[in-house]
């Protein structure tokens, strides 16, 4: 039910800091400021922009891991981009999805879930703000984004192609139809099961942190 942030521990992103200007924030605000470029290029409607939107979601998804690299190894973890850093992930994510709906290669229920999804933890995380509570963020949460990262990326290159692993399915499911697709797809129905489970998870924590949190007065 809440919003992952990075933990707090010495073994995670070094000694916090209260700077603004470190270099991964500013990493960080370098994918903020590519996604909405990478998206109006996905949706312009060309093959040719399709491939550059590819470029873009790649080198976004690739600062994912830089930043990180780069706060821990140079001891500057902020708060700002603590709390910036895992927001960003999100609109990367959701612009993604969306993208790949308007363009008409995934159906309405892969966005509206995962969208919706989201939203739950950031009002989870919201709610846990108010109540002095900040949750770490678990390994299944990372695992889920780099798994529908590397599935929408596929997906927006539109390669590599596979045959169906399924025939005989329904049309709102991609990859059960017997027509060749990206294997992205089955990245992104991988990544929908984990973000559920992960959802599960946080609430639990969540549910957890609250019951042993102090009364407020």
């Amino acid at each position: 039910m809440v919003k992952p942030v990075e933990p707090n521990g010495p073994s995670d992103k070094g000694s916090e800091g209260h700077g603004v200007y470190s270099v991964a924030n500013l990493v960080t605000l370098l994918r903020l400021l590519i996604v909405p470029f990478f998206f109006a290029v996905l949706v312009s409607g060309s093959e040719r922009s399709r491939l550059a939107a590819f470029g873009l979601y790649a080198l976004a998804a690739s600062t994912d891991w830089i930043d990180g690299q780069i706060a821990r190894r140079t001891h500057t973890v902020t708060e700002l981009g603590k709390v910036i850093d895992p927001l960003v992930d999100r609109l990367l994510l959701a612009s993604g999805v969306i993208g790949l709906y308007v363009i008409g290669v995934l159906p309405l229920w892969i966005p509206a879930l995962l969208v919706a999804r989201d939203v739950y933890l950031l009002y989870g995380s919201w709610v846990l703000e108010h109540k002095g509570i900040r949750l770490p963020v678990v390994y299944i949460g990372k695992v889920t984004t780099a798994v529908l990262l590397v599935g929408f990326s596929s997906l927006i290159a539109d390669w590599p192609r596979v045959a169906a692993a399924v025939t005989g399915g329904p049309s709102w499911l991609p990859g059960t139809t017997g027509e060749p697709v990206a294997l992205g797809i089955y990245f992104v129905y991988a990544g929908i099961l984990l973000s559920l489970a992960t959802a599960v998870v946080y609430t639990r924590r969540a549910r957890a942190a609250v019951h042993v949190s102090p009364t407020e007065t």
